[in-house]
């Protein structure tokens, strides 16, 4: 396949923050990338902005409102089908309760045990960048 092929995927995903915790979401089995802890997010649609895809894409997924917040480095990744650039946000829950739609479960970690889990490859500089923001020289 050559580079011109290959799919490129942009996602803006949330780092969701509550009482020192952050969520992280499991995806289901029939999910691309089964069974792998990420941050809630999705696809940003055409003519979609990064923050506004967040808000959609928690309600779609969560039934929560967020409030999107200070962003972190976008990261990308090539896995061996198509490659992927996160764009990932600082947020908070302003509203709802976490119903789930499409992951098969969630877990509040803190910072430091958020890499315990099996993650999305993707997802893994944006922990460590984030592990870093929140307790420097650790």
């Amino acid at each position: 396949m050559t580079s011109q092929q290959r799919r490129h995927v942009h996602v803006a995903c949330a780092i969701i923050e509550r009482d020192g915790l952050v969520l992280s979401a499991l995806r289901s089995a029939s999910m691309n990338l089964p069974l792998k802890w990420e941050f809630p997010g999705g696809k940003i649609e055409p003519g979609e902005g990064r923050e506004e895809c967040l808000r959609r894409e928690l309600v779609e997924e969560m039934g929560v409102r967020i409030e999107v917040g200070r962003p972190l480095t976008p990261a990308t990744h090539s896995y061996p089908t198509f490659d992927v650039t996160l764009y990932p946000f600082v947020c908070s829950i302003v509203s709802g309760d976490i119903t789930l739609h499409e992951h098969s479960a969630i877990e509040w970690l803190t910072p430091a045990r958020m890499l315990e889990l099996e993650w999305a490859d993707a997802d893994v500089p944006v922990i460590l960048e984030y592990q870093q923001s929140v307790q420097p020289g650790a």
